[in-house]
């Protein structure tokens, strides 16, 4: 925290004896930046109706093209007043919106320093239903595990998984043009549901988010904000070879598209995509974004289109890559046809939420005023000045080192009162549920006692609520390589409810070359 404030007053120093210079501008070396009130309300306003369009556009096929991608002669329905009928039809979708809603409500309610725990208590305890990183997260915040641990990938299977990413872009819109102060929030409530590259993943979008207020150019945006990320980690890595194959294939992002496939398409992180096409990566996903942001060059249709044909998260990815480049555009630079679409929404209040689009833009442009402010900024009845902030590494850190998924068996059965396996490796994750035999019944949680070779690992609590569910059975890394036992047991048994065992996947030190495994010498 320190090395930031030192940083903040040399920049604004510098500030000082720099001519400042307009929004339009796209040199990366600029110290001080002067928009007028209406033109930072504009961006922050096109901001969050970009992400809305692009959720909307994006809904129908969110997780229907996995490892594959959409073809071009493939209409995507988009129409007038389609945000609307969303929200009053199918409102889960909009969880990209509502889960940063609650994290402005929280800053809203308690102030723009609130503690880490009111995020973390607030999503936890919060009505919606949640799934991988955030729901592992929840899981760990009800049963005593804080964050920054809660998010921690040895505690949660879904660390690299998409989550924060999504939901990152309030931390960008409320810090514009200062990246660093954005990752400052970002390692704050990103570490509650992620981390490594799961948390990555939302410091570069609310990176990106926050350039998007500096510069008109798309390359300048996405490359800047490769810099708040570290060099020696995948997902650095993974974004930059994306900007290479722009420039080796500039004028086809499929090719680019496969090359990603090729290259960071296997999964070790999330068990859901372990061996099968389905892809919640971070990484992977950031990488579509950046891919509709650099091939659709400032075009909003373009962008839109090539972010959601990528597949996998495709309502999340044109969501953000919608965001972002409005927040470039301004809400009135957006064209009419995309604004057509919010006809009759912009009043709603989001499910969950006791915000609309009109509400949040006016909180979001307040959080900004204050936080330009806090930055060393000044607010004047009508221009704003900015004290720019380059871009600056945040900590390096990486999960699943050295975890290599090695098999995948499929159980589907039931568990009865006791389970029990052997394997030889390094680590496993049972997935599985409980279940209820009457859907009416009440809720229950079974308690299970977890032991590995002999040892008591965990007494895990396993909730038939959808809310309250663990995402995983049970799961350990790390181990010693070798054979293990592992063995579960029921402590309260109910015969109105069964463990469902779905499948289990096992880890080793290093990966499997499957197409040399079966042959011999």
């Amino acid at each position: 925290m320190k090395k930031y404030i030192t940083n903040f007053y040399a920049i604004l120093f510098v500030a000082l004896i720099i001519p400042s210079i307009s929004a339009t501008s796209v040199d990366k070396n600029i110290k001080v930046l002067k928009l007028s009130t209406k033109v930072l309300k504009d961006k922050i306003k096109g901001g969050w109706a970009g992400q809305t369009i692009g959720v909307s556009f994006g809904s129908y096929t969110e997780f229907r093209y996995n490892g594959t991608y959409i073809q071009d002669n493939q209409i995507i329905p988009y129409q007038e007043g389609y945000v609307k009928r969303l929200m009053e039809e199918w409102p889960d979708l909009f969880d990209d919106i509502y889960m940063d809603l609650t994290f402005v409500e929280v800053m809203e309610k308690q102030g723009l320093d609130a503690p880490v725990d009111a995020f973390a208590d607030a999503f936890a305890t919060a009505s919606y239903s949640l799934w991988h990183a955030n729901q592992a997260a929840r899981y760990n915040i009800l049963n005593g595990i804080k964050a920054p641990e809660s998010g921690h990938w040895l505690n949660n299977p879904h660390s690299d998984d998409i989550d924060y990413q999504i939901e990152a872009d309030f931390a960008g819109l409320m810090t514009p043009g200062m990246p660093n102060t954005a990752s400052q929030i970002s390692d704050k409530v990103g570490h509650i549901m992620n981390y490594g590259d799961g948390w990555y993943g939302g410091v570069f979008m609310g990176a990106m988010y926050s350039m998007a207020f500096t510069s008109n150019d798309v390359n300048v945006v996405v490359n800047e904000a490769l810099k708040t990320i570290p060099q020696n980690t995948l997902f650095y890595r993974c974004i930059a070879d994306v900007i290479r194959w722009h420039k080796q294939f500039p004028r086809d992002w499929k090719q680019t598209w496969f090359e990603v496939q090729k290259k960071y398409a296997a999964e070790n992180g999330c068990p859901e995509g372990i061996f099968t096409p389905f892809n919640i990566d971070a990484k992977v996903n950031s990488a579509y974004v950046v891919m509709g942001l650099l091939y659709g060059k400032g075009d909003f249709a373009k962008t839109l289109e090539i972010a959601t044909r990528t597949g996998q998260d495709s309502d999340c990815n044109p969501s953000s890559a919608a965001g972002i480049l409005g927040t470039m555009l301004g809400y009135d630079k957006i064209p009419d046809y995309w604004k057509k679409g919010l006809k009759g929404s912009e009043d709603l209040d989001f499910k969950y939420t006791s915000m609309s689009l009109n509400k949040v833009y006016e909180i979001s442009y307040k959080h900004a005023l204050q936080t330009i402010i806090n930055n060393g900024g000044k607010v004047n009845s009508d221009e704003i000045e900015i004290a720019v902030q380059k871009p600056k590494p945040v900590k390096y850190e990486q999960g699943f080192e050295g975890v290599h998924p090695i098999l995948k068996t499929i159980l589907n059965k039931n568990m009865g009162l006791t389970y029990d396996f052997d394997f030889e490796g390094t680590g496993f994750v049972l997935r599985g549920s409980n279940d209820k035999h009457d859907a009416k019944a009440a809720d229950y949680s079974f308690k299970v006692k977890v032991y590995i070779d002999g040892i008591l690992h965990e007494t895990a609590v396993l909730s038939s609520s959808f809310k309250t569910r663990r995402h995983e059975l049970t799961w350990k890394y790390q181990l010693p390589e070798g054979k293990h036992h592992i063995k579960l047991e029921v402590t309260n048994p109910d015969s109105g409810y069964h463990i469902r065992l779905w499948d289990c996947i096992i880890y080793g030190n290093k990966a499997v070359n499957g197409l040399n495994a079966h042959t011999h010498n």
